[in-house]
């Protein structure tokens, strides 16, 4: 018995009372010769265990310091200052004459772990996913944005180090005007960008600017990402749908909206839905917000990423004063990154400057300077350049995938971004979803993108809808009931042909 000191026998009531204390390796440690700290903490630790557990109970008598301290071969003292401290914890009573004794008092006994849940009930990984939302993150090009950190570090300033300012850093601005002037259209001056800490973040500082200038509604696409919707609704805004058909938002309909002075578009790549906003719907929706005095929000969701034709210029080039634009670089290189820009109209800055500044969390200011690196030695267009032609792959595999094994199926959308919309027999969208998860594969029906309005505002009161004005121009036909949303940037491309034979499968023949 290595570990333990024991005397055998049954317990005598008398002061030499035999005592089982299960010391461990802490006693080792502290044996005579090597001090008396280890030695009195183990005795310490094995008395209060051995109370707490239960096997010395309430009344019962300990050793004296003496009897225990020949036992266990060690200081009279060290016995006595171990009993004293726990004395004092509560754990043991003494009193002239009594001897030592537990105390009288309920322990409580050691939390026993949770168990762990049955095996049947654990969430099963899908093998494969085509959920759309993200690029391929396998794809991020580690080396090239290495380097460019080493070289952004080798030549940061001292004030890149300091807490920083609101706006974000000037390198990463000036970077970010130069190239969104050259590939976005966008027109911005370094000093009218924000960096932030990713989409969601510029999105929610917006929102309660919006707020704070007394706006309450804000029309949102009916197809997108509830994320976003959400966003606008903790700030105190009310999200009205506006539809959306093959020509992209039904921008005509603002005006019939009562007091909506507030839109935010995709108009670059339509999400989910897959189309851009016409040339038409363009030009009225930045006169509806010059006439109106209103705000159009600029989503440039994956903007750069056209493989018919050259990408469509940013809507905020039209008219910088009443369209504020947001980038990320969430599909272009990593959510991860956590890295995206605001240009704001002037009207605005001081309230986003503001807000920022009050608490909302800083971006990284070394991932600012590394990604302006990235920016200016090129390495960013050449992966743009790379990954569009990755992407144009893959949707090519997918429809002439689709024109084989499901002819039925239409794939619909400009050959943009990294989704596809396919249109599916009227009632089988929940079941193949469905049946795609039976094979491990991971897949968003259009259903679940669609806009569902709160009851009520805010504010309680009740979420009333505008009556919409007579339409300047014949409807379009509505989205399908049924579709698919396919995310073909997402899967690595080695799970990219499995993923695809998954879908094959799934789908109504």
């Amino acid at each position: 018995m290595e570990d333990s000191w024991a005397i055998s026998g049954p317990p005598p009531a008398g002061p030499g009372a035999d005592l089982h204390l299960d010391l461990g390796p802490d006693l080792r440690s502290g044996l005579p010769g090597r001090g008396t700290t280890g030695v009195r903490a183990a005795l310490i630790r094995s008395l209060r265990d051995a109370v707490r557990g239960g096997r010395l109970a309430p009344g019962t008598r300990l050793p004296s310091s003496r009897s225990l301290a020949v036992d266990l071969g060690i200081a009279r003292n060290t016995v006595a200052d171990a009993y004293g401290e726990l004395v004092a914890e509560g754990w043991l009573t003494a009193r002239q004459g009594s001897g030592t004794h537990v105390a009288q008092r309920v322990v409580p006994p050691e939390p026993v772990p949770p168990r762990t849940p049955p095996a049947a009930a654990p969430h099963r990984q899908p093998a494969y996913d085509l959920r759309p939302g993200s690029p391929d993150v396998s794809s991020f090009p580690r080396a090239t944005w290495l380097s460019a950190a080493r070289r952004a570090l080798a030549a940061a300033p001292s004030d890149a180090f300091a807490y920083g300012g609101p706006r974000g850093r000037p390198e990463l601005r000036r970077a970010l005007a130069d190239y969104l002037a050259r590939a976005r259209g966008v027109r911005a001056d370094p000093e009218r960008i924000v960096v932030c800490a990713g989409f969601k973040q510029g999105l929610a500082v917006l929102s309660r600017v919006l707020r704070a200038a007394g706006e309450r509604d804000v029309a949102v696409e009916s197809y997108g990402l509830d994320f976003h919707w959400d966003v606008m609704r903790r700030a105190g805004l009310r999200t009205v749908p506006l539809p959306v058909d093959d020509r992209g938002a039904r921008t005509d309909e603002l005006a019939g909206l009562g007091g909506v002075r507030t839109v935010m578009l995709t108009p670059a790549h339509q999400f989910p839905t897959g189309v851009s906003l016409h040339p038409d719907r363009r030009a009225a929706v930045v006169d509806w917000a010059s006439r109106t005095g209103g705000l159009v929000v600029e989503d440039d969701y994956d903007g750069e990423f056209r493989y018919d034709r050259n990408p469509v210029g940013a809507l905020q080039g039209l008219d910088p004063e009443r369209v504020l634009y947001l980038g990320t670089s969430s599909k272009s290189l990593a959510p991860a990154l956590r890295l995206a820009w605001m240009v704001v109209p002037a009207h605005l800055m001081d309230g986003v400057l503001a807000v920022k500044e009050a608490g909302e969390w800083p971006t990284a200011a070394l991932d600012q300077l590394t990604l302006a690196e990235f920016l200016d030695s090129g390495a960013y267009d050449r992966h743009v350049r790379g990954m569009r032609l990755r992407y144009r792959r893959r949707r090519d595999q997918l429809v002439a995938a689709l024109a084989e094994r499901a002819p039925g199926v239409r794939v619909r959308g400009i050959a943009a971004g990294l989704h596809a919309v396919l249109d599916i027999p009227p009632g089988t969208e929940r079941s193949v979803v469905q049946g795609a998860a039976w094979q491990g594969l991971a897949l968003d029906g259009l259903a679940r993108f669609r806009h569902e309005p709160p009851v009520a505002r805010p504010g309680g009161e009740p979420a009333e809808p505008a009556e919409p004005a007579e339409p300047a121009e014949p409807a379009e036909p509505a989205e399908p009931a049924d579709a698919l949303v396919v995310g073909y940037g997402t899967p690595p491309d080695h799970a990219f042909a499995g993923a695809l034979e998954a879908l094959c499968r799934a789908l109504p023949v």
